[in-house]
C-alpha cells in the first residue's frame, strides 16, 4: 500500500487549499484525490508530480513524495562545488561582488552559511575584532546571531531582531520546508545564555515590520543594515533549490561611507589597523 496519502493531505492543508480546489487545479476528479489521500488508490509518478507542482511542494519534499509512492526520485541533490552547478556558481558569484562593498552572503535552508562577499568578511571580522566567534559546528546565521559570544554583543536592537529573525525560521517551516536540523539549531540557540524565555513563545498573529533594521555598534561606531533575501528561480537541483542569498543594504549615509573606508582604505574605520579580512 502507499504511504503517500497522509503526505498529500498535509500538503493540501499547508497551502490551505480544499479537495475540490486542489482537484480542479490539478484536473484530477475529487473521488480520486479523496482515494489518494484514504489509500484506496495508488498515483502514477506522473500524478505524484502533477498534484506537487500545483501544491509548489519543494524538491527535496517532491523526491520524498515520489519515494512514498513507490517511485524512484526525480531530483538530484549535487553538491554546490559540482560541475553541474558551474553555471549557478558563477551567478551567485556575480551577484555577491555587486554587492560589494556591502554584505552578503549565500545559505543553506538549515542557516549554514555556504558563501559570503569579501565587505561579508571584512565586517563580521571587524565585529568580532578580528577573531573568530565561538559557536561550535559548521558557520551558522542562527549559532552567530544567538550565542552570547557571537555577534549579538553588538547589535543594540538585538531583541527587535531575533524575535524576527526567529518568526522568519518558523514561517519558512510551514508546510516542512525547513528540516529537521535547522528547528534542532533553533531549540538549541533558543537554549544560549541571555535568551528570553518569551522568545520561545511568540505570537504569530502579531503583525510583522515590512524591514527589520540592524543596528551593529563597536567601538562607539555604528552600522544600521536591512537585508533581503533572493532565491534562484525555477531551479532543477534540490541544493540550488534551498539556497539563500542575502544582501545587506545601508540605511544612512555614515553606513556607506564606514562600509566604503573599510573597503577603500584597507583599515578598520575605528582603530586604523590593518583590513578587518577573516
Amino acid at each position: 500500500m502507499s504511504d503517500i496519502g497522509p503526505l498529500l493531505k498535509h500538503w493540501r492543508n499547508a497551502r490551505r487549499l480544499s479537495q475540490l480546489t486542489l482537484a480542479a487545479q490539478a484536473s484530477v476528479s475529487i473521488r480520486h484525490l479523496c482515494f489518494l489521500e484514504t489509500g484506496r488508490a495508488r498515483p502514477s509518478r506522473a500524478m505524484v508530480l502533477r498534484l506537487a507542482e500545483v501544491l509548489d511542494v519543494p524538491l527535496r519534499e517532491r523526491n520524498t513524495l515520489l519515494l512514498s509512492a513507490g517511485f524512484s526520485p526525480q531530483y538530484q541533490e549535487s553538491p554546490l562545488d559540482a560541475p553541474a552547478l558551474s553555471a549557478a556558481r558563477g551567478a551567485l558569484d556575480a551577484i555577491l561582488a555587486q554587492q560589494e562593498p556591502f554584505p552578503a552572503l549565500v545559505m543553506d535552508r538549515s542557516w549554514d552559511i555556504q558563501h559570503t562577499n569579501a565587505a561579508a568578511r571584512r565586517f563580521f571580522a571587524y565585529l568580532n575584532d578580528e577573531q573568530e566567534a565561538t559557536p561550535l559546528g559548521p558557520p551558522n546565521v542562527l549559532r552567530r546571531m544567538f550565542h552570547p559570544d557571537g555577534i549579538r554583543r553588538h547589535i543594540s536592537n538585538w531583541h527587535e531582531v531575533a524575535e524576527a529573525l526567529i518568526r522568519r525560521v518558523r514561517k519558512e517551516a510551514l508546510g516542512g520546508v525547513t528540516d529537521e536540523r535547522a528547528q534542532r539549531i533553533l531549540d538549541e540557540v533558543l537554549d544560549y545564555p541571555g535568551v528570553p524565555q518569551e522568545l520561545r513563545t511568540l505570537d504569530p498573529a502579531t503583525p510583522q515590520l515590512p524591514i527589520v533594521p540592524v543596528h551593529y555598534v563597536r567601538a562607539g561606531r555604528r552600522f544600521d543594515y536591512f537585508s533581503t533575501v533572493t532565491t534562484l528561480g525555477t531551479p532543477q537541483d534540490v541544493t540550488l533549490q534551498e539556497l539563500r542569498i542575502e544582501c545587506f543594504f545601508p540605511m544612512n549615509d555614515q553606513t556607506r561611507t564606514q562600509a566604503r573606508h573599510l573597503a577603500e582604505s584597507g583599515a578598520c574605520p575605528s582603530n586604523g589597523q590593518p583590513a578587518c579580512v577573516s
